[in-house]
């Protein structure tokens, strides 16, 4: 009712206008938003781990990879008679086999041209934890293969992905490609040869003659092992290279290696 007596309309409250009661919290809804949430923090985990790390470890082995290059020249020039040149590509010889290290240890550098000029990784030995999911080294050599230049198998391995992805580009090589390893001593270069496919447990692959491992081997090989195929360990993929030659440091690096040393010493 109105001051003059008048009856007034109530107002009326739409649907739209009605407020839907709350449902109850319940402890299935609960752990809906916990594993949605959960499941969201697992893919950025994820995307951290194989994106902004992987780009970030692989940065940090290259430059450690870089300063242990640089140091031997350095070490090379530094103990050399001012007076005396460099010396000039001829038959060096047998190649100077170094023996193995600790575990542990860097002992080598890799470069591979095929994967871009700003590649080199350390290479350390053994291939557990320590050494593959490094900052510094990322490259492993298998304990009880042979050493770079020496007659039988020089196999090391490195991930795929994460970690550096050491052998992330493994499968873009292509028959001839140089495979460079840089010790103390010197520069070795190989030449690839093929890949190859196996399971995780085909270790024959890591014998002085790969897969023949009753055969006395007559060549030196390097083998390279990593998962295959990206982001899974389902199985193995082999790149095999046969050596071709090696130099001293002291005759500076070969042709197509010098200008990506002379490009890591500039930093």
């Amino acid at each position: 009712m109105t001051e003059t007596g008048e009856p007034t309309a109530e107002p009326v409250r739409g649907r739209r206008g009605q407020r839907r009661p709350r449902p109850p919290v319940t402890v299935l809804g609960v752990l809906g938003e916990v594993l949605i949430t959960a499941g969201v923090l697992v893919l950025l985990f994820i995307g951290w781990q194989l994106w902004w790390n992987d780009t970030y470890v692989a940065g940090e082995q290259s430059k450690a990879a870089a300063d242990l290059s640089n140091g031997w020249i350095a070490e090379e020039l530094k103990a050399r008679d001012p007076k005396e040149p460099a010396q000039t590509p001829a038959d060096f010889g047998d190649p100077v086999v170094a023996e193995a290290p600790g575990a542990g240890k860097a002992f080598a550098v890799l470069y591979v041209p095929r994967f871009g000029a700003e590649y080199h990784r350390t290479i350390a030995e053994g291939v557990g934890v320590s050494v593959l999911n490094s900052t510094r080294l990322g490259i492993g050599h298998y304990p009880d293969t042979q050493m770079p230049g020496e007659v039988g198998n020089f196999a090391v391995a490195a991930h795929r992905s994460a970690y550096g992805g050491g052998m992330h580009l493994i499968n873009e090589l292509r028959l001839g490609d140089a495979v460079y390893v840089q010790t103390a001593d010197g520069y070795f270069t190989y030449r690839f040869r093929d890949l190859e496919y196996v399971a995780p447990t085909a270790v024959a692959v890591l014998a002085p003659v790969p897969g023949v491992p009753d055969r006395a081997a007559t060549d030196a090989i390097l083998t390279l092992t990593s998962c295959n195929p990206l982001y899974s360990t389902a199985e193995r993929i082999i790149a095999y290279g046969v050596f071709e030659s090696w130099q001293p440091t002291s005759a500076g690096p070969p042709a197509e290696l010098a200008p990506i040393i002379a490009a890591q010493a500039k930093g």
